[in-house]
């Protein structure tokens, strides 16, 4: 699957990682069920130029709750609602998209593997520091975030790692868990290694308590095939969460 290039408008990158996750969670059967019932509302966007963005949220919301088939089982009814985001332009719906591709990625056992959550520190002064994690067998893919940072003390950020039950996709998310980062961030760039990236998002805040992720302005970053990374000139030094949706590279393959 080709991934949409460089700075990809948020329909865009919706739509790939509807597909995406449609590989991901919809496997092959492995035996006749009974109908599934899926009911949802998505909410009006307020006129936004992303509101196809909410409808892709809602299918791949949709795509979680049908999941794989298993077995012969009673119908399930599944109701939610897809809210608009806000006054923000189109990161509310990439958010979710992010969010939804991880839970399929992430998810329970017979799906896809336990993910590796690691604990570092993300250290000021300035100097370029680096952390990085395998994941897949034989630790197939690697995900690497390089910083420079200034102001206050160390902060207690992770790093978690999970692939699809095939190993041909992996996840990578780092965040500080109590939400907004106060140090400035001078650079940053995470990196994934035997693969390509198909989605990735930057948030200047992560959801913590009751405040939500709130997503980089897409001139302050960009994504690559093999980057999430800032733009010179255009960050605004705040960083507190990256999330990548990645696939095996084609040499992998």
């Amino acid at each position: 699957m080709a991934a949409p290039s460089g700075g990809r408008s948020c329909g865009g990158a919706s739509m790939w990682a509807a597909l995406l996750l449609a590989a991901v969670a919809l496997g092959p059967a492995e035996a006749a069920s009974e109908p599934t019932t899926v009911a949802f509302d998505v909410a009006p966007s307020g006129g936004r130029s992303c509101g196809g963005a909410s409808m892709w949220a809602a299918l791949l919301l949709a795509a979680v709750a049908l999941g794989p088939a298993e077995a012969a089982s009673e119908p399930t009814t599944v109701a939610f609602d897809v809210a608009p985001s806000g006054g923000r332009s189109c990161g509310g719906a990439s958010m979710w998209a992010a969010l939804l591709l991880a839970a399929v990625a992430l998810g329970p056992a017979e799906a896809a593997s336990e993910p590796t959550t690691v604990a570092f520190d993300v250290r000021p002064g300035g100097v370029v520091h680096s952390f990085s994690q395998d994941v897949g067998p034989g630790g197939k893919y690697t995900c690497v975030f390089t910083y420079a940072s200034q102001g206050g003390t160390n902060e207690r950020w992770q790093m978690s790692l999970g692939t699809s039950e095939d190993n041909q996709h992996f996840t990578c998310t780092i965040w500080r868990p109590q939400g907004k980062s106060y140090l400035y961030f001078t650079q940053f760039r995470a990196e994934v290694r035997g693969a390509e990236i198909e989605y990735g998002m930057a948030y200047s805040q992560a959801a913590f308590e009751r405040e939500s992720d709130v997503p980089l302005k897409s001139e302050e970053f960009e994504v690559t095939k093999t980057a999430v990374s800032h733009r010179p000139g255009a960050f605004k030094a705040e960083l507190s969460k990256l999330v990548i949706v990645a696939r095996a590279s084609r040499s992998e393959l």
